[in-house]
């Protein structure tokens, strides 16, 4: 954990040594290059020796056997067909692109659904909107269990990812029969829009889902992307709210990140921090286009967004066509932004990071202290992501609580699980990742409030079967920052983002000051609109559409291609040589791609990690968390927990004897026992008799006792179970919730001193 306030004056000097071009160039080189050489090969090369000179050889024989000029011929009238149907296909995207926009761009969600609240009608308007999803025919919903409201992600492109297919959060949620909200948005903001607007507006969504199911506990809120920041803010600012958080591929922390391996976050350094984005706002008419948003993900990896798409679609004809048809009309939803909005999302996270350092407000007077979350949460990310890498989906865990001690003395739950390869897209829209993480995930919201509090991990192992019949097995395992901070090389390189910010901060005041009303007053009435149709991503679309006069040929060139389809053979040398090719293609997009982010990457440090630009810098340079560890056990929630270590009964005795159990296990809670536990919570006295808040307190205060004076609380527990068919029950009740399968020989050796300690 960085702590600025131990740095001498002459620290930003040694700082600057580390943070070098000619120290980082070792590093990214190896990282960004290395890397990726080992992915070409593997593309390029098969394991028999040269791809290459196997197609040769292949083309050798059918020359030799005088069939290679049949071959061409063959492969020539497929690659003409194909061209035709992969021209058409453009043009329906071209045609859905302008539909869609014709129609509002509504969300691409696959389940019919209806408006329960519009964010206009609200007193502070907003373009968000409730949804509540219907389910499919001959599926049944139990509104007596608890609901789940999905925010999904406003990054450029529109609503619906999170029910995309049926594999996806939605249908995992349905499959439950649990109700299920889904927050989406219409494409245009209202006028003045602001995101405390958007927070107040999901905060009253929440309230109507509680509302209309008064049985069930508070809902689950998952946030997708940069829903999950949202999701992290409505739980700070109205921690009342809500039951436990989901944040999926979230980014939070977005200083955080590897060298040579997540170049987006330097982007904001190198173009001027919030300027930018406050000059396309007001070039825009006071709306900032999303597209631009769109763009910078698909430069991330130019040789899949920009070639390799394309090519699949082309290489594949018809088979491909639905597929890619449904996700181009998801990702080409694009949706703007007010100014406000942009501003306060670059300023508090892009760029300034005051999220996670404890400086945002919501809105003058109203700060965000994640700190105040009460509800549980699940951190989802993937060591594939790009667009979230690992650290700035966990960093925060770090930034926020000093220790994982800390997390446990505030009552707070917060399990994270990272996946090996999926990338960004692939954690909301995968089937795979529907039917492993997202099912697991939804199976333990429900227990995980019977999780003593503390940092866990939640290991996900496939155990037997395929498909729909394949078991896994679910545990938390306890962790330490330390976990968190192996997901990051070094930290260090954060330092020379506080200058950005600042750098950002003082562009943004003298352009206010200067030239911000002349550009304003400047911009003709519908200029605008006329950028916004002219971005690449919108034009690459609607130039393809029927509004284009030389399109009119091909939807009947496609029928007759249709009925004349002749699919070259896929031994064909030909064929095989435009499928190398297209890889050497990707490859040399992804070569010159990984030389650019070296680029960048050695600029931005050049400009911002010397030792003026860290000393500049400085003021910004903060991070919270200072809470020392050794002030923990004086905090007032450990002082008021062991004020009442003899107080209570049965209820009390049970859920310190079950924390103690879980302290032994070196591997974790099996999601197996923490079911049993929750069961014992909830349907058993007294504990049936409690609302989930007076459980929770009752968990946090026993498990403080068990984490600071763990003697003291065994010593104790005969005070709390006077009668001996109490403290029968009681052991019974523990070994029930412990079982039998795989227990340690700690756990087992501390049940056999309960007994005794209890058999008098």
């Amino acid at each position: 954990m960085l702590n600025t306030s131990d740095l001498s004056p002459f620290a930003p000097f040694s700082m600057a040594l580390d943070l070098s071009p000619a120290y980082l160039l070792g590093d990214s080189l190896n990282r960004t290059l290395s890397g990726h050489s080992a992915r070409g090969r593997d593309r390029l090369f098969d394991h028999d020796g040269d791809e290459a000179l196997q197609l040769g050889r292949r083309m050798a024989e059918r020359a030799l056997s005088g069939d290679l000029a049949n071959d061409w011929q063959q492969w020539w009238l497929d690659a003409a067909q194909r061209q035709v149907l992969f021209m058409d296909t453009l043009r329906e995207r071209g045609n859905d692109f302008l539909q869609h926009e014709a129609d509002g761009a509504p969300p691409v969600l696959i389940y019919d659904h209806e408006l329960v609240i519009d964010g206009a009608d609200l007193p502070r308007p907003c373009n968000y909107i409730l949804l509540k999803i219907l389910p499919p025919e001959g599926h049944s919903i139990d509104d007596s269990l608890r609901p789940f409201v999905i925010i999904d992600p406003r990054a450029g492109h529109g609503a619906g990812i999170g029910g995309f297919k049926p594999d996806s959060q939605v249908g995992v949620a349905l499959a439950k029969r649990q109700p299920v909200y889904f927050v989406a948005f219409r494409p245009v903001p209202e006028p003045g829009q602001t995101i405390a607007d958007i927070v107040d507006a999901e905060a009253a969504f929440v309230k109507e889902v509680s509302t209309r199911h008064p049985e069930s506990p508070k809902p689950i809120v998952i946030g997708n992307c940069q829903g999950g920041w949202a999701a992290a803010i409505l739980a700070a600012t109205h921690p009342e709210l809500t039951g436990p958080i989901v944040l999926s591929g979230a980014p939070m922390s977005y200083w955080s990140g590897t060298v040579g391996q997540d170049p987006m976050r330097y982007s904001g350094g190198l173009a001027g921090g919030a300027l930018p984005a406050l000059l396309i706002s007001d070039l825009g008419g006071g709306l900032f286009d999303g597209a631009h948003l769109v763009q910078n993900f698909e430069d991330l990896s130019p040789g899949k967004t920009k070639f390799r798409k394309y090519y699949d679609l082309y290489a594949k004809g018809d088979p491909a066509r639905e597929r890619f048809l449904d996700f181009e009309r998801w990702w080409g939803g694009l949706h703007l932004m007010t100014d406000a909005e942009m501003r306060w999302i670059v300023e508090n996270l892009f760029v300034g990071n005051r999220l996670v350092n404890g400086t945002a407000e919501l809105a003058h007077g109203r700060p965000i202290d994640l700190k105040a979350i009460k509800a549980p949460m699940i951190v989802f990310a993937s060591l594939g992501d790009t667009i979230t890498p690992p650290p700035q989906a966990l960093n925060w865990i770090a930034d926020t609580y000093s220790s994982e001690s800390e997390i446990e003395v505030r009552g707070q739950r917060i399990v994270y699980t990272v996946h090996e390869e999926v990338g960004h897209l692939g954690i909301f829209v995968s089937s795979k990742v529907a039917t492993r993480e997202h099912t697991q995930i939804a199976s333990i919201l429900e227990t995980i409030e019977a999780l003593p509090p503390g940092l866990y991990e939640l290991l996900i192992e496939d155990v037997v079967g395929e498909g729909d019949s394949k078991q896994f097995r679910v545990s938390f395992a306890r962790r330490t920052l330390q976990d968190i901070a192996s997901y990051d090389n070094w930290r260090g390189d954060e330092r020379a983002f506080a200058a950005v910010a600042r750098a950002s901060e003082s562009l943004v005041e003298l352009y206010e000051g200067s030239m911000r009303p002349m550009v304003k007053a400047s911009v003709p009435v519908g200029f605008g609109e006329v950028m916004r149709a002219a971005h690449p991503i919108r034009w690459s679309r609607s130039v393809w559409s029927d509004k284009n006069p030389w399109m009119q040929w091909l939807p009947s060139a496609t029928e007759q291609v249709r009925s004349e389809r002749a699919a070259s053979a896929p031994d064909n040398p030909f064929l095989m040589a435009e499928r190398w090719w297209a890889d050497a293609t990707e490859d040399a997009m992804e070569r010159q791609r990984a030389w650019q982010e070296l680029g960048t990457e050695l600029a931005f440090f050049s400009l911002w990690a010397n030792p003026f630009a860290l000393l500049y810098g400085k003021p910004r340079d903060t991070f919270s968390a200072v809470t020392p560890e050794e002030s923990l056990a004086h905090a007032p929630e450990v002082t008021s927990a062991l004020a009442h270590i003899k107080s209570g009964g049965y209820g009390e005795a049970v859920v310190r004897m079950l924390v103690l159990a879980a302290a032994t296990r070196e591997l974790g809670v099996r999601r197996s026992r923490l079911e049993r536990a929750f069961s014992v919570l909830t349907t058993r006295q007294p504990f049936a008799s409690m609302d989930t808040e007076a459980r929770a307190r009752l968990v946090h205060e026993q498990s403080l006792i068990a984490r600071f004076a763990p003697e003291r609380a065994l010593e104790t527990l005969p005070g709390l179970l006077a009668r001996k068919a109490d403290r029968t029950r009681a052991l019974n009740t523990v070994a029930r919730v412990i079982g039998e399968e795989d227990m340690d020989e700690a756990t087992k050796t501390f049940l056999d001193e309960l007994n005794a300690l209890l058999a008098d």
